[in-house]
């Protein structure tokens, strides 16, 4: 169980019979009356973000999370393959459940995926990932690193700017919250 005097950001309570996160919270103590918590809460299942207020003292449970390390293997169809490194059990999720992070998974990556009662709520990757350009313009002599930026096509499929002396072939490290260049790796 968890108080509302426990509240923090990105902790986890089980509230309308689903799994939230809590991503911001503010504490407010009325004159005569008692305390009052205004949050704002992430519902894991869908996504969404709303706005709640609770009476000081209420408490919640805690929601029965797991986080498991998996491996991405392949893609058939609509569905994306992930291996479970402990029991080599396989499990395919759609692309509406992977979200944003489809555009930066590659083969053999390893990912965390959160599961409640068993089944999988989300993923996330690592925060930078080395991927391969495979299609750029090509670049000239007397282009510069500081020189501007053109667009170049990585191996997962997605589209970033990069500095016109990167060429095809190229391994660069990329930034997956913002989906930007950031650096050449060697």
């Amino acid at each position: 169980m968890i108080s509302t005097s426990e509240f923090r950001k990105g902790a986890k309570i089980k509230y309308k019979d689903a799994p939230h996160e809590i991503v911001d919270f503010q504490h407010h103590k009325m004159g005569r009356g008692g305390a009052i918590i205004r949050t704002k809460l992430r519902n894991l299942k869908t996504g969404s973000i709303f706005e709640d207020t609770f009476k000081g003292g209420e408490k919640f449970e805690t929601p029965e999370l797991e986080e498991r390390t998996m491996q991405y293997l392949y893609k058939e169809d609509e569905l994306y393959y992930f291996m479970d490194n402990e029991n080599y059990e396989q499990i395919p999720l759609t692309s509406e459940q992977l979200g944003d992070t489809k555009k930066f998974i590659k083969e053999n990556m390893e990912v965390k995926i959160l599961f409640y009662s068993g089944s999988p709520l989300s993923v996330e990757i690592p925060m930078f990932v080395e991927l391969t350009i495979v299609k750029t313009d090509p670049g000239f002599k007397g282009d510069t690193a500081s020189g501007g930026s053109k667009p170049a096509v990585l191996e997962s499929g997605v589209t970033v700017k990069v500095p016109f002396h990167l060429n095809e072939g190229d391994v660069i490290k990329v930034d997956t919250r913002t989906s930007e260049y950031i650096e050449r790796v060697r």
